[in-house]
């Protein structure tokens, strides 16, 4: 599988996967299980909720290289909902 579309940015499967043991060492493991069932299921974009989205920030405090730019792109959305007080 080439890639997994998260957030509109194409992310390689085998990132997908460590994204989502991220996610269950910070035991955000709802995420995590959404990550892999889209894996699994060779899903080519997967819908975030606002909490999955703001559970990658959390994982991705830190990114390893490769998604940079995933962790860039949820951070500026969170920047956004916050400040029209979606949040």
């Amino acid at each position: 599988m080439p890639a997994i579309y998260l957030a509109g940015i194409p992310i390689p499967a085998r990132l997908v996967l460590e994204l989502a043991r991220a996610l269950r060492d910070a035991e955000l493991v709802d995420t995590a299980e959404r990550l892999e069932g889209a894996y699994d299921r060779e899903a080519r974009i997967v819908a975030l909720e606002i909490s999955d989205r703001e559970a990658i920030l959390r994982a991705l405090e830190d990114p390893p290289a490769g998604l940079e730019e995933l962790r860039a792109v949820q951070l500026q959305e969170h920047v956004g909902r916050v400040r029209d007080g979606l949040v």
